[in-house]
């Protein structure tokens, strides 16, 4: 039976371009970029785009980047 991969989380950045679309990105996925009228909209289609981008690595037989930990500081 296929042992199913361990989860990873991968840091995304959402923000919203001069047309007023969400854009994310993962600065470790070169190239993984999409889109959505809100950023929610934009979350979840970048979740399609992680899955489809780490999909096609593991089928072309190429590394998977590891996933990332983030901690956010927020300053006065």
């Amino acid at each position: 039976m296929p042992q199913e991969p361990a989860l990873a989380r991968y840091r995304v950045i959402i923000e919203q371009d001069e047309d007023g679309a969400f854009v994310a990105e993962v600065p470790s996925l070169p190239g993984c970029v999409s889109q959505g009228r809100t950023s929610a909209d934009a979350l979840a289609n970048i979740r399609l785009a992680i899955a489809g981008y780490l999909e096609s690595l593991r089928a072309r037989g190429e590394p998977v980047p590891p996933g990332s930990e983030e901690v956010v500081v927020e300053v006065s």
